[in-house]
Formats: C-alpha cells, structure tokens, sequence
C-alpha cells in the first residue's frame, strides 16, 4: 500500500513536473533580472539524492561557518552522532545563541538526548531540512518540489516570483527560485521561529524570525566537486560508509549562505554535496513508538488529546 500510494504521489507530481520550457528567470526578491533563459539550457536536477553524512553542513574552505561538533569519533576523528556538543565558541553566535548551544551540548554530555524537531516528529525548518538524508526534486515552470524521504516532509518553490510584501511565517517559509545559467538560486524568508525546537542543526542552535537562506544548487562534476566531498570526509559521519570510489554520475552541490541579525554575528556558509541515488526508496515515518527511538529523544506526549 505505501509503495502504492508513493508510486501516485510521484504520477501525480511528474504530471506537472515537466521540463520548464521557455521559463523567464525573474528576480527573486532584491536580485537583478538576469533575462530570458531558454528550456536547452536549464540544468535538470531530476531524480533523487542522496548526501548519507550525519550531520550534513559542510563548513566552508574559508571564512566564517557552521557550528561543527567539538566531540569526536575515536576512530576516524569526524563528528561523534552520538555525543553533540556544539561548538559553542564558533563566532558567527551571537552571545544569547552561544549559550543555547552550550547548554544543548552540556546535556549530550550528561547523557541526555535533547528534543529537536526530529526525533519529536515536527516539521523541520530550512536549512534544518536537509537532515533527511535524501531527497527528490521535481521541476516545472512555476515551482519546484522538492520531496524528502522521511516524514513526508515536501517543499514548494515557487519560482519567477518575489517574495509578498508581507510573509506569513510558515514551517518551510516562503521560498522563491530562478535560474542563473546553470544555477537554481532559492531564497528562503518567513522561517517560523515561534515554535517548539526552533534551531537549525543537530546542535540546537537557535533562530529567529529574521533567518534568510539562499541556496545555490549546481551539478559537478568529481573535479569540481572533490574539495566539498574532502571537507565533508573530514568532518561529518557517514553512516552507510564512505563515498562509493566507482561513482561516475554527477554530484549535485547546495551551497548556503545563512544570516539571521537576531542570533549570528554575520552571514555565514555551507554546502552539502548528494550523489544520484537509484537504489529503492523505502517510506520512513516519524510515529510516536516509545521502542523505536533507540537512542533519540522520548515521545511526544500530552496530558489532553490535542485533536
């Protein structure tokens, strides 16, 4: 039944999904018009990916980046899944942000697995989305969807469109896309930050209603894509193993560029790298099973039915 369902869900989407022809890139908001781009040359990001790394920001070359984890694998030296303790010294924190994220990783030291939206079943918010570790993006003129493969979590792009004059937050936030040569740009405004595990890393660290995050998505080829692919081996966990040497397909690149005047201290940068996935997609669902968390945090509860 679930394969089913998803194998309708793909027919349905794919039916509006076809390749953008004659699109006109407009500017998403406070961004140049950069012209008529015709459908030959619009990169197809079709298809799912797969990035496999725990956690999955890659920090930058140079220059300011994301909160890594100062505890570490003793065997390789990369990121320890199961103790998080942010990097609480990283100065793109503001000092309110720093504390939250000490405290966060005062409680992984103790022992303690602390809510996030997660492992408490919520939606997720950018860039706190792309935990999941694969997802599937369907293009067509006026939107892109992206559909990730846990807890039915699907993103809406709406491109060639500013952002309204007044955004309603929400979950996702208001996302608008176009196309720069061979680039999809996505920027993202109107993140909901008045909700329960408003962060967005593993690390807990915190924003606000002033979070903005543009995207850049580029396929590579390995040349252009191994520097990415060396910090992500130097820094993230990969639970399924390292990156298949025999790979021969393109990588498809996500570069960030996160600010948010309420709780960091600049704009800062990341990227994550995913790999064509064509293994089978197996449905996974977030459900309140207290035998089923391993090593997340409790269940939900509440002392009422909320429904």
């Amino acid at each position: 039944m679930n394969v089913q369902r998803n194998l309708l869900l793909l027919v349905t989407l794919a039916a509006t999904a076809s390749p953008a022809v004659g699109q006109q890139a407009l500017p998403a908001a406070g961004q140049a018009n950069i012209g008529p781009q015709s459908a030959a040359s619009i990169p197809d990001f079709s298809g799912i990916w797969r990035h496999g790394s725990l956690p999955w920001l890659v920090p930058p070359a140079s220059g300011p980046g994301p909160v890594t984890n100062r505890s570490r694998r003793q065997d390789n030296g990369v990121s320890d899944y199961g103790q998080l303790v942010g990097d609480y010294t990283n100065s793109i924190l503001q000092p309110w942000a720093a504390e939250v994220v000490k405290k966060k990783g005062e409680l992984s030291l103790a022992g303690v697995v602390y809510p996030n939206p997660a492992n408490q079943c919520w939606p997720e918010p950018v860039p706190f989305l792309f935990k999941h570790m694969a997802m599937q993006m369907l293009q067509r003129p006026d939107k892109i969807v992206m559909l990730f493969n846990e807890d039915h979590e699907v993103r809406w792009v709406r491109m060639n469109e500013p952002h309204p004059a007044k955004v309603t937050p929400s979950w996702h936030g208001d996302a608008v896309g176009h196309y720069e040569g061979d680039t999809v740009v996505i920027d993202t405004v109107g993140i909901k930050a008045n909700r329960p595990f408003a962060m967005v890393d593993l690390f807990g660290t915190p924003y606000t209603e002033k979070l903005h995050v543009v995207e850049r998505y580029q396929l590579l080829d390995y040349e252009a894509a191994k520097d990415a692919l060396a910090r992500a081996a130097k820094e993230n966990w990969r639970p399924q193993g390292p990156v298949n040497p025999n790979y021969q397909d393109k990588y498809l690149q996500v570069h960030f560029t996160i600010e948010d005047q309420g709780a960091f201290t600049t704009p800062w940068t990341a990227s994550i790298v995913y790999l064509r996935d064509r293994l089978e997609w197996p449905e996974v669902v977030c459900a309140e099973n207290r035998f089923g968390f391993e090593h997340e945090a409790d269940v939900p509860r509440a002392d009422k039915p909320d429904f």
